[in-house]
């Protein structure tokens, strides 16, 4: 039993220090972009449009939006990493190695998700960081802000790896992140309070997933938020519990990864 969990962990460490040195070792491609993107809505939306706009829920427009951009970083790239990382695996048939071997099921997922993570947290900090020669950024609640960012990670990355299972070409690992992740995170309340919005339109705001994550991590860092943070963590524990066991029978049908 003992020797079983070292080999496992073994196993884990491996699988997520090989995730971690693949994106950072394309750091040009994985790292660099979002953060061009970054500057240029800081710049376009927060500068540009931003000072035409005026306050919003008591803070500069810019100081507004930073948290939703934020937490739109995390969701494309923590999805992203896993989706192609996954799939890459199992179009390479190295994935039918792992499923295989003694390796537990859950060792593989956690592996996997770690890197979608690991990906994720660290351009949220890159973001951080720029924001800063925009705006002040100060952090009100750290324990929320902390838990809410980890959550949207993991539930993203979780989702990336389901899409990475089901999809039969590079072409389906891509139809997920344009025509849901976009569009659930533009209408997430990231550059604007659902309190703009009229009765009917807020409350359909509210089936949207992303907009709880974006106001929970907001109420993190700027202590406003347009809904319950307490309610938008709970959702996003119960979502992350869902998917991971979900992803754990997945891998254990070999559904899609077995020939």
């Amino acid at each position: 039993m003992h020797s079983e969990f070292k080999s496992n962990l073994v196993a884990l460490y491996t699988i997520a220090w090989r995730e971690g040195r693949r994106f950072l070792r394309i750091w040009p491609q994985t790292l660099l972009p979002p953060a061009i993107t970054m500057v240029l809505y800081f710049v376009i939306f927060g500068n540009l449009i931003g000072s035409r706009i005026g306050e919003m829920g008591g803070f500069s427009y810019m100081q507004y939006i930073v948290p939703g951009l934020i937490m739109m970083s995390v969701i494309t790239n923590a999805y992203s990493n896993v989706v192609s990382s996954f799939f890459s695996a199992k179009f390479q048939r190295s994935i039918e190695e792992l499923l295989v071997s003694p390796v537990s099921p859950h060792t593989i997922l956690v592996g996997f998700m770690l890197g979608g993570v690991m990906r994720g947290l660290l351009v949220a900090l890159i973001v951080s960081l720029l924001s800063l020669f925009f705006t002040e950024l100060s952090v009100r609640h750290l324990g929320i802000t902390v838990l809410v960012i980890t959550l949207t990670a993991v539930v993203f990355s979780l989702g990336g790896f389901i899409n990475a299972v089901y999809a039969r070409s590079f072409d389906d690992i891509s139809i997920i992140p344009a025509f849901v992740l976009t569009p659930l995170t533009y209408l997430g309340g990231v550059f604007y309070s659902i309190n703009l919005l009229s009765e009917f339109w807020q409350q359909v705001s509210l089936v949207n997933p992303v907009l709880h994550m974006v106001n929970a991590f907001r109420y993190g860092i700027l202590g406003v938020s347009d809904i319950s943070p307490q309610t938008a963590i709970i959702f996003m524990g119960v979502t992350a519990v869902a998917l991971y066991v979900f992803s754990v029978r997945l891998l254990k049908s070999g559904r899609g990864m077995r020939q």
